[in-house]
């Protein structure tokens, strides 16, 4: 018998909470992604994360235990090779991977990579740098619409991005050629996770805006995940924001795309007010792309406090059959160097109306905790070769 009819699984993009047993190996040592957002702020509202533990699971400055928690809680470590966003989400639905994806943030990509992008695509490349997405269409925008010339960055995640403005570039011509890189990217040697399509409109520096016709063009998950185990059983697989993306759409039976976090919450509400059998997964990439990567603590802790809000109106649907995840993919310590994401652990975090006791779990080994724990509930057989034990028995 199925101890839950709907899991809730949330993952706020790139919350770790404290450096990985290996950080040091990745230049992240001491990093605190949650730790210090908490220590730049005086106050720090976030009532329903602390209420289901996560101030027992990590010391916060402002943010105490609670006596009784609501919820379960434990720390989860990484076990694949890298840091980035692909990476953790596939370990999640219980995917270990051994080589990481490749970044060029340091030095743009390799001028071989280049040469035959240009000449496939019939464009001159400018930019090849890592670089805001706003400030290199700012920068070279101009340039961009009176040549012809086509605008390549990356950043400090394994992605090569494209922009194009939507008028004189064209959004087919622009799509055609991220699929020319995509082909390209494929090879080990110059192999990214995405290649992402960014439109744009305006003429000039200081009008120029990016549109929602964004297209993400990422690699299929190099196997069968438990996305793909609780389709196969029937079951509904619905996606909220990045999720599709990141898995290519493989596993899942419904999408829904974001335009923030905010929304993104307020779509996982709207689909805790339906009727369904199986599993939400909703990625909230805010976390990350808007003040982890741009190094704002601020921004972060009001972006957390966003959450909370809305987190506390999802609390106020649950049934009794249902179960909600808190966790995260890796970290971005927007108090650290640099703007990469940084090697940590993550937080697991699970309630339900249902639930008799709560309290810290022991440490997972791996962020697939989460996937083994989804498939056993469902009472689907993970696929082969993948990662990840079970909780649900402690779940009560």
């Amino acid at each position: 018998m199925k101890k839950y009819k709907r899991i809730f699984v949330i993952v706020m993009d790139s919350l770790g909470i404290g450096a990985a047993d290996d950080a040091a190996a990745y230049g992240d040592a001491g990093t605190d992604t949650l730790g210090h957002i908490a220590e730049r702020r005086d106050k720090f509202v976030i009532p329903n994360l602390q209420k289901i533990g996560m101030a027992n699971l990590h010391p916060l400055k402002q943010v105490h235990p609670v006596e009784h928690p609501m919820g379960y809680y434990m720390e989860m470590k990484e076990r694949s090779a890298g840091k980035d966003t692909m990476t953790g989400h596939w370990e999640l639905m219980g995917l270990y991977t051994q080589k990481p994806f490749q970044t060029f943030t340091e030095h743009g990509f390799p001028q071989g990579l280049i040469d035959e992008l240009e000449k496939r695509t019939g464009h001159k490349v400018i930019g090849n740098k890592s670089a805001s997405g706003t400030a290199i269409i700012d920068e070279l925008g101009e340039e961009e619409i009176a040549t012809g010339h086509m605008i390549v960055y990356t950043s400090a995640d394994s992605v090569l991005q494209i922009c194009g403005q939507e008028e004189t570039f064209d959004l087919k011509e622009l799509y055609r050629c991220c699929e020319i890189a995509r082909e390209l990217t494929l090879r080990d040697e110059w192999k990214v996770g995405r290649v992402i399509a960014r439109p744009y409109i305006g003429r000039k520096k200081g009008e120029f805006k990016r549109t929602a016709n964004r297209h993400d063009y990422a690699l299929k998950p190099f196997g069968k995940t438990a996305l793909d185990a609780l389709k196969a059983g029937g079951y509904d697989v619905i996606s909220v924001g990045k999720i599709f993306d990141i898995f290519d759409g493989e596993g899942l039976t419904e999408s829904n795309k974001s335009q923030s976090s905010v929304h993104g919450m307020e779509q996982t509400i709207d689909i805790a007010k339906r009727d369904f059998t199986g599993l939400c997964f909703t990625n909230l990439v805010d976390f990350d792309a808007l003040w982890g990567h741009r190094r704002d603590p601020e921004g972060y802790a009001q972006e957390i406090e966003k959450f909370d809000v809305k987190f506390g109106e999802l609390l106020q649907l649950l049934k009794d059959d249902d179960l909600v995840i808190i966790t995260a993919d890796h970290g971005n310590d927007p108090t650290y160097t640099g703007t990469d994401h940084t090697r940590e652990k993550v937080p697991f975090l699970a309630y339900s109306p249902s639930m008799q006791g709560s309290g810290r779990l022991e440490t997972s080994d791996t962020f697939a905790a989460v996937g083994a724990t989804i498939a056993d509930n469902f009472e689907v057989e993970m696929p082969e070769g993948t990662l990840g034990t079970s909780v649900l028995e402690q779940l009560k």
